[in-house]
């Protein structure tokens, strides 16, 4: 089944708490731009330390690159990723 933007839209993102959410990360993208840690269209994202994209503290924001930020999800020990459990080459089951 195809994936459902405008209804995944309508459902979350058009919410008025995700939209504060949103705002804020754009605040904080927008923040580090101007003091010069990234630059508009370099492949690094604007980590919130604690996870709460509201908390726009110097202290609690860090530029890592896109793939080990979005590859961080609540309640996942960090540095995992999901990996499928490969047969060695030659081997039969």
């Amino acid at each position: 089944m195809a994936r459902s933007y405008k209804l995944e839209n309508e459902r979350y993102g058009s919410k008025p708490e995700q939209k504060k959410r949103r705002a804020a990360r754009n605040t904080a993208r927008r923040r580090a731009i101007k003091s010069g840690l990234v630059k508009k269209g370099s492949k690094k994202d604007i980590h919130h330390k604690d996870g709460n994209p509201k908390n726009n503290a110097r202290s609690n924001l860090t530029v890592v690159s896109r793939g080990g930020n979005r590859n961080q999800s609540p309640g996942r020990p960090q540095g995992k990723k999901d990996r499928v459990q490969r047969r060695p080459r030659g081997s039969k089951v």
